[in-house]
């Protein structure tokens, strides 16, 4: 799990009013012999080491470890292995965009946006999680640490919504979830996956008729209903 956008409601970012968290869903033998090899293999090809971590926002921004990509030839060639990449690795997306904007106007005291981002997004990995066959097997959620206080709240609502008290009533029983938050120093290929694909899901649902490359590659991962559809679905937009 990652995010992109803050869930403060205390002040909402007219450029930006929105709060997206994303779930990187992969098979553990997809994991360990697909998705992490392949992560590894772009950084050994750039870096030379595999001690660099993939964050979405220096790579826009290039500083400290993507400082070369302010050269075209680099940049050019690492975001086409990267685009590759993100394209190959086998993972499903799950992401809840949270419209602060909308979210302020029309509920006089709105729950957390990342609260509710937390369990509509569990509800939609348990429909995934049982369609492949994984009733009452054990699932981990991996998140990214975000403060003590926070780290706190998350774990207490994670544990409302597994006991069905969340703000929707949510029952996600039939496949028990367990977490674990990581430091953001973690060197986790999945939670890297999570934080790269957040931001262009964020951009497409503010501006769906603008051009979004990013996002044009990682639809095709996200996950679809029984007709091939992915709106409600893998990707779902509250309120």
């Amino acid at each position: 799990m990652d995010e992109s956008g803050d869930h403060s409601l205390v002040k909402v970012d007219a450029d930006f009013p929105i709060f997206v968290l994303t779930f990187v869903i992969v098979e553990k033998e997809d994991y360990a012999h697909g998705l992490v090899p392949a992560v590894k293999e772009l950084k050994f090809r750039f870096w030379g080491h595999d001690a660099a971590i993939l964050h979405s926002h220096e790579i826009r921004k290039p500083r400290g470890d993507f400082a070369f990509l302010q050269i075209k030839e680099r940049r050019d060639a690492f975001l086409a292995d990267l685009n590759e990449m993100m394209c190959e690795a086998p993972y499903t997306l799950v992401a809840v965009a949270i419209r602060k904007d909308r979210l302020t106007k029309q509920y006089r005291k709105p729950y957390s946006p990342y609260h509710l981002a937390l369990e509509l997004g569990l509800e939609r990995v348990r429909d995934y999680l049982l369609r492949q066959g994984q009733k009452g097997r054990l699932t981990w959620l991996l998140a990214e640490a975000r403060g003590d206080k926070e780290d706190q709240d998350l774990e207490l609502e994670f544990r409302r919504v597994m006991d069905g008290e969340g703000a929707m009533g949510s029952d996600v029983s039939a496949t028990p979830f367990e977490m674990r938050i990581l430091s953001k120093k973690a060197n986790a290929e999945g939670m890297q996956l999570a934080d790269l694909v957040a931001h262009p899901v964020a951009r497409h649902v503010l501006k769906p008729d603008q051009p979004n490359q990013a996002f044009d590659i990682i639809e095709a991962k996200l996950m679809v209903n029984g007709r091939g559809r992915y709106e409600g679905v893998g990707l779902k937009v509250f309120p």
